[in-house]
């Protein structure tokens, strides 16, 4: 009878020990996970999709974006967060209020993208469709990225504003496929990213997809780093920009313009 007892409180104990174990990985996993995301239990996010470029609809949504949503809802979800959709004509608030997910590319309507591309992702240009040439790119540090049935691609990033607060996750793909893709990347590969820049640096990655006809977003490969590239500070005063147009210095109240620079979280 000892013999048993001992055996029970022994096979208790190491069952306890066991479970413990087990909910301490995966508490670490999920404070990661929500560290990553500037994302909190209780806490809301917001989710800004572009419109159905192609259809007369002001609030239509292509379905390949309304599957990245759903992917991007559910990492909420994970975090014990709450999730609202935006769409662009719908005013979002300031940026760092609540963590963003941009899912779109820049163009008549994604209005939300446009505005980071100029504002913040300063050395990423997006092409715009032709619709003779049927031509989509964008460009990234001197290199094109340029849609071709048998690849796409994605700009991923993530960024702060100036005041930093909560970051914000870019996905501008090529095609509604591409942004799908990156969003399933970024569910998928979350935690490697998160090992590589932490839960307060940001970065830019340029994904490929590769022959989305035939696998979809299955065969997504990252390309190339572009974060040294993609955050370009704003135009000093008194510079000559690229363009050879020296910026303006006038100011209502007689300060000095103060530059900012946008993309970097102030945690350091």
């Amino acid at each position: 009878m000892g013999d048993l007892l001992i055996n029970l409180l022994a096979s208790v104990i190491a069952g306890t020990a066991v479970w413990l174990s087990g909910f301490l990985l995966r508490r670490r996993k999920l404070n990661r996970t929500r560290a990553f995301f500037g994302l909190a239990a209780g806490a809301s996010c917001l989710l800004v999709v572009s419109r159905h470029a192609s259809s007369p609809r002001e609030f239509s949504v292509h379905r390949r974006d309304v599957a990245a949503l759903v992917e991007l809802a559910t990492i909420a979800r994970e975090c014990g967060a709450r999730a609202d959709r935006v769409g662009e004509n719908q005013p979002t608030g300031e940026i760092g209020r609540l963590t963003e997910f941009c899912v779109g590319g820049p163009g008549g309507a994604s209005p939300r993208s446009v505005t980071h591309v100029r504002a913040i992702l300063r050395g990423v240009t997006y092409e715009v469709f032709d619709e003779e040439k049927r031509r989509l790119s964008f460009t990234v540090g001197g290199t094109e990225y340029v849609y071709s049935p048998q690849t796409s691609y994605a700009l991923l990033a993530r960024f702060w504003g100036p005041v930093g607060g909560r970051p914000v996750f870019f996905i501008g793909g090529l095609t509604a496929g591409s942004n799908l893709a990156g969003a399933r990347y970024l569910a998928r590969y979350h935690p490697e990213l998160y090992r590589r820049f932490g839960a307060d640096r940001p970065f830019a990655l340029v994904l490929r997809i590769v022959e989305p006809a035939a696998y979809g977003t299955d065969f997504t490969e990252l390309a190339a780093d572009v974060t040294d590239v993609a955050f370009q500070p704003a135009p000093q005063p008194g510079v000559i920009d690229s363009a050879g147009t020296p910026p303006s210095t006038n100011s209502d109240d007689g300060d000095p313009p103060r530059t900012l620079q946008p993309g970097a979280s102030p945690v350091q």
